[in-house]
């Protein structure tokens, strides 16, 4: 019985199965996308059948073309792309295989039609969303000159500082999301690829002392495979994605494949970098007899040299990238490769990068989507140490310590000679031709996503995402050097970093009524990390050898960590008749890092968003000249989880050796078991504007953010047996604004301009110290420090004595001095490094086939700390312009001795308006059937910088990614002005 039962269900089965096939046909889709007001072609654009996977992407002249499996009925096709409203037509298949659809798009310059991920593992309408989110799209990350993202990104988001540390091949990026929101940890914000939480830490100097030179992970990834970026900032972002995005997010998605035959991108471009200018150096023919002596004047003859020449030079660079993409109904993939190298400016530097991409999407059923990615990278560096922070070899270090009248060729023997007497430094020439460092480093980013559509109503997401790298780095200076290490010296060191993340989010969606609409989603995730670092380092070394284990060993070491994270989220939203939305969430985050009763904290999330312009009574009275407008609110909480590392809470015990015997030495810091996260509150109101029927868009945002329960260093008593301990003790502050202008002026049939500016403003300031205290941040020299009532990272040192107008006081030798305060100590607030505001100009102009994009960055009302002229100016060394002018008696011979020990001479206004990207374009199709469009391409990268700083390029910060530790310029790479000349074929 039970058998005729399944036999009869099996037979009912195959008859609806077979019912349903037969009656469903095979169509085509065409037609022609263009823009309206000019009529061009949108290529790139996404064409699909709504709730279905079949679909396309426009081509070069906005054409598509693709075939679906349907039944006869009422479908919705889709038509949209990032810039421009989306556009639905309503469509009836089955009377013609064949259907055309032409379709115009409108620009949308605010692009509330947007659909943007927030970290529910669903796109949300940027409409529904009560705060900011910037957008940078695939075409604005290439053809700039750039190398890495973070490069691309400059000056095209608001609220977000991006400035290069380093003028190396692939110098490293500091991003700043509305200021810095901690002291001792990360103000970075959360970097994430497509689902994967990734790694931008900057490990350099960890592994081999570079000096300024570290690189940061983001430049394993390459720009070519990027379809855009979406940057959320601020506590809206950590209520989400948990309390590691509380300096906010960067979201990078790649490319995917779309329905259609394999449609491939080959792109070649060559570039050269040089320096874009020379500092003013001593070219005065004399030298003192007797520098040390103020009283003696005697001079002799002497030849000077521009040292500059001995280790600058061009450098000159090639890129290629190759991609294919393509698919079907039910797979669609897309796969790239390439191949970059990269010359510094620096002699003997470089930078090579070979990676290889993957992304595929498998309709498993018609309810299951399965994603998965891979992309490795293999990069190589050959680095100069260069960057007074630490190391006292290098080139530039070198430099500033030489005195110039010393010929730094080698003799006939092949020896350096030694160019800086004062102080044991390395000649400038012998470091570019005789040191031999540079850095490995295999990356594997890697993920897989499930997409289940588990009912009408119902969604679920699951991602599990791996990010690892091997960075290995080693370092030689053969023997007999002008270094401080004439015997020689080795390192080797190496990093092994792991990480993952595991997420699972659940979204019911469903209508109250005819117009209230309710989302609810649910999610979790896990996260860990792993950081192992082993090293060795040598002097003493054989001749020809060059491995740190055959030499007199210096230190070895090993470092171990392991982190946790985890964390629930819930979210309700509700939307009343698409124009007004509001959500809210809570989020339980914990991190293994703090005590066992304080990890676990809980965050909440409201905001509110309401299109007004979309009611009626607004049409009537504002239509007219307000098309489009947006207000939009958000409140939310979150804590920093990296002010500490893995084991920091305990009190550590260092090993040691006490007459020959085993021992355990107590740290100088106390542990604190009982220690929390940082906490941070946030509010933030704006408004979303389009005028002009649309052709003028303004975005405005104020936001201001509390910190409290600042872990900072709190000293302690003597009889306590420690020096300090970190605890909650402090509390900062930023308030500020960003806006957003977006102007289409002219949009005719051969002619088009658009404008986008950008201006924002953060107000820093550190509102709480323990005790009203301040303390120096460490590797400053004692120079950058966190006072109460001041911003992070201002420059507390010696100052001028001046007289009641104003002007220095000179001793009755002519000579200035140091001032004291009025409680008779000598320091105060000389600088701030943290700029009063930052913006920029981009004008994009389109010609029939040509296209010119001129971009303009600002950075204004910063302090840069110059290092370098405080040791050039320095009589004792002799290198500086200022040395010449003593030497010709135009000011007092050891004048900047004298001023080396008063810390304001040497800091100055850093800031400066470059013209950042100069592109010029042509696109041609040629008479080949086979290929789709040519572009060739033009474009200088940093070309000119409007500063009055005396130095290389204010646009530096010689500690890299340190978060205080800002405005710092000792010896370190100024960043080159590179021409770049490409060619993309598509076909």
């Amino acid at each position: 019985m039970n058998g005729k039962i399944l036999r009869q269900l099996l037979l009912l089965a195959c008859m609806v199965v077979s019912t349903s096939a037969f009656s469903q046909s095979q169509f085509t889709f065409t037609g022609t996308l263009t823009e309206n007001g000019n009529g061009l072609p949108v290529s790139g654009a996404s064409v699909f059948i709504a709730d279905t996977s079949f679909g396309t992407i426009t081509d070069f002249d906005g054409n598509y073309s693709f075939t679906a499996t349907l039944q006869p009925g009422a479908y919705t096709l889709t038509f949209s792309s990032l810039g421009f409203s989306t556009q639905e037509v309503s469509i009836d298949v089955g009377g013609s295989s064949t259907i055309t659809t032409d379709a115009v798009l409108n620009e949308d310059l605010l692009s509330l039609d947007e659909v943007v991920i927030t970290g529910t593992g669903a796109g949300a309408n940027k409409r529904t969303l009560g705060n900011a989110i910037s957008t940078v799209k695939s075409e604005d990350l290439v053809n700039n000159g750039a190398i890495a993202v973070d490069q691309a990104i400059s000056g095209k988001i608001t609220g977000a500082l991006v400035q290069q540390n380093s003028g190396d091949p692939a110098g490293g990026i500091s991003i700043r999301l509305r200021g810095p929101s901690t002291v001792l940890g990360n103000s970075d914000p959360l970097y994430i690829v497509d689902g994967i939480i990734v790694s931008n830490s900057s490990n350099s100097n960890d592994l081999v002392d570079l000096g300024g030179n570290s690189q940061n992970r983001l430049v394993d990834l390459n720009p070519n495979d990027i379809e855009r970026i979406e940057v959320i900032k601020g506590a809206a972002a950590a209520a989400i994605y948990g309390s590691r995005a509380s300096n906010g997010v960067v979201q990078i998605f790649t490319k995917r494949g779309r329905t259609g035959d394999p449609k491939f991108n080959f792109s070649t471009n060559v570039r050269v970098n040089e320096l874009r200018k020379e500092i003013d150096y001593n070219t005065v023919p004399l030298a003192w007899v007797d520098p040390f002596d103020r009283n003696n004047l005697e001079t002799v003859p002497v030849e000077r040299f521009n040292y500059q020449d001995s280790f600058f030079e061009t450098g000159f660079g090639i890129e290629n990238n190759l991609s294919v993409s393509g698919g079907n109904d039910r797979t669609s993939y897309y796969i790239s490769g390439s191949f970059l190298d990269n010359e510094g400016i620096i002699k003997n530097t470089d930078f090579q990068r070979v990676g290889f991409k993957t992304n595929v999407t498998q309709k498993a059923w018609d309810w299951l989507e399965i994603n998965a990615g891979l992309n490795f990278t293999r990069s190589v560096s050959n680095d100069i140490p260069n960057g007074g922070i630490n190391a006292a070899y290098g080139a530039i270090t070198g430099f500033v310590f030489s005195e110039n009248s010393i010929n730094p060729n080698p003799d006939e023997s092949g020896v350096y000679p030694v160019t800086s007497l004062l102080v044991p430094r390395t000649n400038p020439l012998e470091a570019v031709d005789r040191f031999d460092f540079g850095q490995k480093v295999n990356r594997v980013i890697t993920s897989v996503g499930l997409n289940a559509d588990i009912t009408k109503n119902l969604k679920a997401s699951y991602l599990l995402g791996l990010d690892f790298y091997n960075q290995s780095a080693t370092a030689f200076i053969p023997i007999n050097n002008t270094s401080p290490n004439g015997d020689g010296f080795a390192r080797r060191a190496d990093i092994n970093n792991f990480q993952y993340n595991s997420d699972l989010n659940l979204t019911y969606t469903i209508p109250i009524n005819e117009d209230i609409q309710s989302t609810t989603t649910l999610g979790g995730s896990w996260q860990y990390e792993e950081f192992d670092r082993v090293g060795i380092e040598a002097d003493g070394l054989a001749p020809v050898v060059e491995v740190a284990t055959n030499g007199s060993i210096l230190a070895q070491g090993e470092t171990r960590s392991q982190i946790s994270y985890w964390g629930t989220f819930l979210q309700q939203s509700f939307s009343y008749r698409d124009k007004l939305y509001v959500n809210g969430a809570v989020r339980l985050d914990g991190a293994s890092t703090f005590g066992e009763d304080e990890r676990n904290q809980l965050y909440a999330k409201a905001s509110v968003s309401y299109v007004i312009s979309e009611e009626d009574f607004w049409r009537d009275t504002f239509g007219d000249a307000f098309n489009t407008l947006k207000l939009r609110g958000s409140w939310g909480q979150a804590g920093n989880l990296t002010a500490l590392s893995a084991f920091q809470r305990f009190t550590v015990l260092n090993p040691s050796s006490i007459n020959g015997s085993p021992s355990l030495i107590p740290s100088q810091q106390q542990g604190d078991l009982n220690i929390a996260p940082e906490r941070q509150e946030e509010i933030e109101f704006g408004f979303d504007a389009g005028l002009l029927n649309n052709r003028l868009g303004i975005e405005f945002t104020y936001y201001k953010q509390d910190v409290s329960d600042l872990l900072l260093p709190r000293e302690l008593a003597p009889s306590a047996g420690f020096n300090s301990r970190i605890e909650n003790v402090g509390d900062l502050e930023n308030k500020g604004i960003e806006l957003l202008l977006r102007g289409a002026p002219i949009k005719s049939d051969d002619f088009s301009w658009d404008v986008t500016a950008t201006f924002s403003k953060n107000e820093n300031t550190v509102t709480n110290v323990a005790g009203g205290g301040q303390f120096a941040l460490a590797g400053s020299f004692a120079t950058n420090y966190v006072i109460e009532g001041e911003p992070l990272g201002v420059f507390f040192r010696q100052f001028y004595a001046r007289d009641p107008d104003g002007s220095i006081s000179l001793d009755d030798n002519g000579y200035p001095f140091a001032g004291t305060n009025e409680d008779g100590t000598g320091s105060k607030v000389i600088g701030d490094p943290n700029p009063d505001w930052f913006g920029s100009l981009i004008n994009e102009f389109s010609y029939k086939n040509f296209k010119l994009r001129v971009q303009l960055d600002a950075v204004q009302g910063f302090d840069i700390f110059n290092w370098n002229r405080r040791l050039l100016d320095n009589v004792i060394f002799g290198g500086g312009y200022n040395v010449g002018q003593e030497l010709l008696g135009n000011r007092p011979k050891g004048f900047g001795g004298a001023q080396a020990g008063i810390f304001e001479e040497f800091v100055e206004d850093g800031s400066f308006v470059k013209l950042r990207e100069l592109a010029l374009s042509y696109n041609f199709k040629p008479p080949f059937d086979y290929i789709d469009n040519v572009q060739l391409s033009l474009v200088g990268r940093n070309l000119i910088s409007w500063d009055d700083y005396s130095g290389w390029d204010p646009e530096i910060n010689t500690p890299g990614q340190s978060n205080g530790v800002r405005g710092f310029d000792f010896a370190g790479v100024p960043i080159p002005r590179t021409y770049q000349l490409g060619i993309n074929v598509s076909f």
